[in-house]
Order: C-alpha cells, then structure tokens, then sequence
C-alpha cells in the first residue's frame, strides 16, 4: 500500500473513477465535493414523482473496458436504446443525421443540400484539414448547402460565438461525416444504416443517471461531501476547506473547473495566471419538464437549428426509461446555451419556453406542465479558440510541476463524454500508481 497522502478534489465521475481505480489497487485516498452528494453533474432528483437529471446525460460506449465496468456497476438497472434522434426545421421533424436524410426536406432545399455536398466532396483536398476552423471544416465537408440550413446555425446557437474563431481540436467524430454514397441514398429515403458515435446508447431503468454516480462512490470510502475547498497551498501541499479544516497531501487530483484554481492559488505565477483568463466556455441553462402526456412518438431527443427558439436541444426522459415518470406522463429536459457574447434573460425564461414548446408542438398547453426544475449551469463547454491549446497545456504543466494531476471534463478542460470522464479517472490512477 502506497504511503504518500492522495486528496481528490471534486466526485464527479472522473474524481469518482480515480479514487475506484486506485482504491482497487489498495491506494487510500481521501475526496472532497463541495456538494451534499457525490456524482457532480452525474446526479438527479426526485420531484412530485418525477426523475430528472441535471440535463440530459446518456451512456455511450466505444470501449469495452468502459461498458464492462459500468455493467458491472449497475448490472440489471441499464437499458440499451437505439438512437430516435431528430432535427426539427421546416416545420418538420428530419432524423438525424441532417446530412444523410435530406430527403425530409422541401424540395429545393434538398435539392441545394445534395448538390453542394457533391461539389465539397469532388473539390475536397486530403491533407489541410488540420489548418481549418470550425466554419470552414463545416463547408470543406458538407457543402454551403448543409452548412447554411443546419450545421452552421445550430453549432452557432450552441458554441454562441462565431464558428470561425473555432479550431476543430474538439470533434474526435462527435460529429459523423456521411459516405457521398449515404447523403446520396438519404436524400431519396431515411438512412437505415447507424451513423455516428451515439447510435447506441445506455441508461438506468431505474434512479436517473445518478445510479452511476451513486453505484461508484458507494463502492468507495472516505468520501466527503459538503466540503468546498477554499486554498490550496503549494509550498505546504495542504488544501483548506470553508470550514476551517486543513489536509496534507502528497499528490492532489483535482477535478475543480480550471478556471476556479486562480481563487484557490495566491502564489500563481503573473505569466501562468494571465493564461487562466484566456480560457473561454458557454454555460447551460437547463430546464426539466414533467408533463400530463408522454405520446410524443419515442422521440429521444430534438436538435433545433432556428432562431426562433431559444433551445437548441430537448430531450425526453420517459423514452430513456419509463421508470422516471409517474404512469401515463412524460418529462423532457431543454437546453439553452448561454456565454456573455450570447446572453439570455433568466428571469422571464420559463415563460418563453412554454410558448416555444407549444410553437413545437412538444406543449399542448402550459396546463399540461405538473413539475418544473430549473438547473443553471455554469460550465458547459470549453470553448476552443485560438488561444485554447497554449493555454491550457501551460496551465496543466505549471499544475502538474507543483504536484497537481488535473482532469476530468472541467478540471482538463476538454469536450467528453461520460466514458471519457471515467477513463480520465483511471488514467490519472494509473499516472499516480507509476510515480
């Protein structure tokens, strides 16, 4: 058994998934979260019957090592799901991808979709994809067809600032780039064949997907919740909590978002903590629904491109699991992306979210609404500028020189899924165990 001092900051799944890995290979640790539960936003909660998470969070596997894990952890509670994903516009429901089923479009449109997607493809040059921005990567691969009638506005009213400012560090096939065979077929008949990463995925029957969260931490000790760490001192390696207390460590994890750590840190370096204020991010403002209806088609969950609502996703919990919902209802989460380039009024944002979702035909009225959870969250995604790379990988070395492994979704700063955020905290284990 190790003898060096391991402090984890934060349990949500990374910091979660550290402490697991090296508590199976008998490393104490001891983790703080500055919430009352552990599961970060990996959590969920009860109202008036209803299951909501805070925000939609599904399950996607591309390793085997991943899903071994979570199925050992939640065994029987994990239903598999086929993706019914959809993208409304044209006062129409397109499945998605839009790229491979045009054929759901008015005419001309798809018409304009498919003839530039096979101009792109014939005038695509291999090699100077890695020199694009996030704008021109849009029309270097779809076409200005494609680009103009969905990836462009919707990745704007999601990343909110322009794409152009965007590198494209992030995609790691986030989003799927169709054969010229497959936008062919799916612009005469819906593509039948799965495309992109989350054509399957996995979530509990039963508890919301704080049954993850809760089935790792219960297999763990020495965790505790209600601490928020207020210092961290490098030169004394001990960190300080908002109740006075104070731990020694040898190594700290932390899965603190790093834009927090200049608060934590007095004695940053002047060059180092300039960097900190370089890092950018949009935040989420999710919104939870229950509902008298839940015939809403097995719809799993909706992207909307348009302006003329202020979301740019809705999902559908009931379809992920009935067991979230009392009989016969249904619950739906929105996602509305905010960022100071993109601002949104919070206090009139209910309202304007009803009328939207009747405009949708999602609301039949607003009558129907017998539950509401609002979750404001801060840290949605990284945003990556120019400024993204250099900043974050000096930030992460000056950590790392001063005995901080950082990770995580927030406390690594990069765009993951929740397998990513499980395998950061079996890496960041394996780092510390090789020390």
């Amino acid at each position: 058994m190790s003898k060096k001092k391991t402090v984890i900051l934060g349990a949500g799944l990374s910091g979660l998934s550290a402490a697991w890995h090296l508590q199976k290979k008998r490393i104490d640790c001891l983790v703080f979260e500055k919430e009352s539960e552990a599961g970060g936003l990996c959590r969920s909660k009860r109202l008036k019957g209803f299951t909501f998470d805070h925000d939609g969070h599904l399950l996607h596997f591309r390793q085997r090592y991943t899903f071994n894990l979570v199925k050992r952890l939640l065994g029987d509670n994990l239903l598999e799901h086929k993706r019914s994903s959809w993208v409304y516009t044209y006062d129409r429901y397109i499945p998605y991808p839009f790229q491979a089923n045009l054929y759901g479009l008015p005419p001309l449109v798809a018409k304009e979709c498919l003839c530039d997607f096979i101009r792109a493809f014939h005038q695509s040059k291999p090699g100077n994809k890695k020199n694009l921005n996030f704008y021109d990567w849009i029309n270097h691969n779809f076409g200005k067809g494609i680009a103009r009638h969905f990836m462009i506005p919707y990745n704007s009213k999601f990343w909110t600032v322009p794409l152009k400012k965007l590198t494209c560090e992030w995609l790691d096939g986030f989003i799927p780039v169709p054969s010229l065979s497959r936008v062919i077929e799916g612009a005469g008949a819906k593509n039948r064949m799965p495309l992109g990463y989350n054509a399957r995925f996995w979530y509990p029957k039963q508890g919301g997907i704080a049954s993850l969260s809760r089935a790792l931490s219960g297999e763990l000790k020495n965790i505790h919740t209600g601490c928020r760490v207020t210092e961290i001192n490098l030169k004394r390696k001990e960190i300080k909590t908002a109740s006075g207390d104070k731990e020694k460590y040898d190594v700290l994890i932390s899965t603190i978002p790093l834009p927090e750590i200049p608060g934590l840190i007095k004695d940053i370096p002047r060059e180092i903590r300039l960097l900190f204020g370089k890092l950018k991010w949009n935040s989420i403002f999710n919104l939870n629904l229950g509902i008298e209806r839940n015939d809403l088609d097995g719809k799993h969950w909706i992207y909307f491109p348009q302006k003329e609502t202020c979301f740019f996703r809705v999902g559908f919990y009931h379809n992920f699991s009935a067991g979230l919902t009392p009989r016969g209802a249904g619950a739906l989460y929105v996602e509305i992306s905010y960022s100071p380039e993109k601002p949104i009024e919070k206090k009139n944002i209910l309202g304007k979210v009803k009328h939207q979702l009747e405009g949708v035909g999602i609301l039949e009225n607003t009558n129907s609404i017998k539950a509401v959870d609002m979750n404001d969250i801060k840290y949605g995604y990284p945003i990556y500028d120019n400024n993204y790379h250099s900043a974050r990988k000096n930030i992460l070395k000056l950590l790392k020189q001063n005995g901080i492994l950082s990770c995580g979704r927030y406390g690594g700063w990069r765009y993951m899924s929740m397998e990513n955020a499980i395998l950061e905290g079996k890496k960041m284990a394996e780092v510390y165990i090789k020390q």
